[in-house]
């Protein structure tokens, strides 16, 4: 027997990101679910051993890995038509969780159970939130980048994007941002490890 879930995963690659916006460098859904993998493992990270609390590190970061898996199905929807209002909302979590359902589905029964979790992620958890946020920092980063490129047409996102990153007052995101953040606006010759 073949089984397709890893196939689909691998089509991630081919769903753009920022659809709506001009870009001078186009994102793919796979690349950002590797950075937001990281930005949830340093979040997790200093999370713990800066504020010591204590968030499952492998979950969180095997949620950010598996976060956007229900778009090689639903494509990405621009961030205003799926935030219009709640109604829209409502509806394409729903379609999303049928779409992780369905990819879950596609795996053999002796993997199904130990993926589904992370494809169907309890929103609820700490380290979904810890996951959220990283996703929020990704796409910081990219409007950094895009301005840093002379594209204006990201400037209104990042400031809208620094706004939710500081009022979900978490201070492993707040560490980060004036830590790890000011760095992505510097050059390769300004940075100091070269």
């Amino acid at each position: 027997m073949s089984y397709d879930f890893y196939a689909f995963l691998d089509r991630m690659k081919y769903i753009r990101r920022w659809s709506l916006m001009r870009s001078s460098r186009e994102e793919n859904v796979m690349e950002h679910s590797q950075q937001v993998a990281v930005f949830a493992h340093a979040l997790a990270l200093i999370d713990t051993k800066v504020f010591g609390n204590t968030p499952d590190i492998a979950k969180t970061v095997l949620c950010a890995m598996y976060h956007e898996c229900a778009e090689v199905m639903t494509g990405d929807l621009p961030t205003p038509i799926k935030y219009y209002n709640k109604d829209i909302l409502g509806a394409y979590k729903q379609i999303e969780e049928r779409a992780a359902e369905k990819l879950a589905g596609m795996l053999p029964e002796a993997l199904a159970a130990d993926l589904a979790p992370y494809l169907c992620a309890d929103t609820q958890s700490y380290e979904y939130k810890l996951v959220k946020a990283a996703d929020k920092l990704s796409a910081c980063v990219k409007c950094i980048e895009e301005i840093k490129s002379g594209n204006a047409e990201f400037k209104k996102a990042k400031e809208s994007i620094e706004k939710e990153l500081k009022a979900k007052k978490m201070p492993c995101v707040e560490y980060f941002m004036k830590n790890f953040l000011p760095a992505f606006s510097r050059s390769l010759d300004e940075m100091e490890g070269l």
